[in-house]
């Protein structure tokens, strides 16, 4: 018994040892293309550090790259450790990284960050497919598809969402609270309940966390694996419904917080906490949302399933 698991402890060790010397022995190579793309894109970085990150809109960004950026490195050691054929595609990798390259110098030099930053995904990719090839490219597809969200929207499209979105969001939120009975009314994006008034600002307005919250459904549904695709589906395509819902929430906390313990208690501390309220609301209502869907499936199989004849009576 206890050589036993001693000889499984072996092999797991020798196995991981394999796959970190498989996965050294290939991206070694890259290290010093991954150093030239920092040097590039550092004044990027620089920008979106100073003037993207640190704004409501955008903060999720940092967080998206890094999360991004882990999953390929991870992803493309168990990838390659695991045998998958490395066929450089130098044809597709140069037409991919010139594309990007074209993309990061007309954003660079036209101001233009949603051109600079997208740039990033293309020379990337084009990198992984001139040392790597298009078989590893093939499976690291969600770490790209997961980079586009900390790209920043150009100002004019999400200024045009965000009207309507706060309108919609301060319409559900009196409703509710004039449903409990407590003296509300709206004028515009505008709250008043009681003696204070509240400014719906585009923070609550539900875009801004909508590409958040889709950012984290979608890391959800890779790290769940559901095998249904109309479920993955479903789920991703609920994410609004549930961003707006979370929102409305934290419209309808702030509102209470402000006129049950004042306004400097509204527009402090627990105003910042509102934030962390709305995530964690929309964390639940993503994992139910999904315990409902598993349940509904669940019960459509079980109504397919042939019935068990019955045993015949043997006279």
């Amino acid at each position: 018994m206890i050589s036993d698991l001693f000889s499984g402890l072996t092999a797991r060790a020798s196995n991981s040892a394999r796959q970190a010397g498989v996965g050294r022995a290939f991206f070694l190579p890259l290290l010093p293309i991954l150093a030239g793309l920092c040097v590039l894109y550092a004044p990027t970085a620089w920008d979106l550090a100073h003037f993207v990150w640190n704004t409501d809109r955008n903060a999720h960004g940092p967080i998206v790259l890094a999360v991004g950026l882990w999953f390929l490195y991870f992803k493309g050691r168990t990838v390659v450790a695991e045998g998958v054929p490395v066929r450089p595609a130098p044809l597709l990798g140069w037409l991919v990284l010139g594309a990007g390259l074209l993309m990061y110098i007309f954003g660079r030099s036209q101001a233009f960050l949603f051109f600079e930053v997208g740039s990033f995904l293309l020379v990337l990719l084009g990198v992984i497919l001139l040392m790597l090839g298009t078989a590893v490219a093939a499976h690291l597809w969600f770490g790209f598809v997961f980079l586009i969200f900390m790209i920043p929207l150009p100002s004019t499209f999400v200024d045009a969402l965000t009207q309507p979105l706060k309108i919609a969001v301060s319409y559900a939120a009196e409703a509710l609270l004039f449903h409990f009975d407590y003296p509300v009314s709206r004028a515009g994006v505008i709250l008043t309940i009681g003696q204070y008034q509240l400014l719906v600002a585009d923070a609550c307005s539900g875009l801004n966390s909508l590409f958040t919250l889709e950012a984290l459904g979608l890391l959800y549904l890779n790290v769940m694996r559901h095998e249904s695709a109309f479920r993955n589906a479903t789920l991703a395509l609920l994410i609004v419904p549930i961003s707006f819902t979370s929102n409305v929430i934290r419209v309808m906390v702030l509102s209470l917080i402000t006129y049950h313990l004042g306004d400097a208690a509204g527009q402090g501390f627990l105003h910042g906490f509102s934030g962390m309220v709305l995530f964690l609301t929309a964390l639940m209502l993503i994992i139910g949302v999904d315990s409902l869907l598993r349940l509904a499936a669940a019960r459509l199989r079980a109504r397919r399933a042939p019935a068990p004849h019955a045993a015949k009576e043997v006279l």
